[in-house]
């Protein structure tokens, strides 16, 4: 059974960046379309960005646009999401989640997701 872990959230500076990695234990990531989402406290989590399991398709949410980055490396069965000139509003926890059918193009449907890494932006 696939499991995904997070890693890479810490305390950052406006204007900063940080760079998220999500793997797998136990299965491979390879195969799934993996979405990054976050929660901020009190509010609902929303989708910030994913990539297909080719990895020829992103996706990334309006507020993100421009300054994120989502990437794959099926050798390494890793995916990043690369996080640059960072808001105090990107504060939040951040999932790394997996599609819940192989060989997918989108984040749809979740099957899988990570146990979470703290991101906050603050100064």
């Amino acid at each position: 059974q696939l499991q995904l872990v997070e890693s890479g959230g810490g305390l950052v500076q406006p204007g900063g960046s940080l760079r998220l990695s999500c793997t797998a234990s136990r299965s491979a990531l390879r195969y799934y379309a993996i979405g990054w989402f976050r929660q901020a406290p009190g509010k609902e989590r929303e989708e910030v960005s994913c990539i297909s399991q080719g990895g020829g398709t992103k996706n990334f949410a309006e507020s993100v646009k421009g300054r994120f980055t989502i990437s794959r490396d099926h050798y390494k069965d890793t995916v990043w999401l690369q996080m640059d000139r960072l808001k105090p509003e990107d504060t939040a926890v951040y999932y790394c989640a997996a599609a819940s059918k192989v060989y997918t193009n989108d984040c749809n449907d979740i099957g899988t997701w990570g146990q979470g890494t703290q991101v906050t932006v603050s100064s």
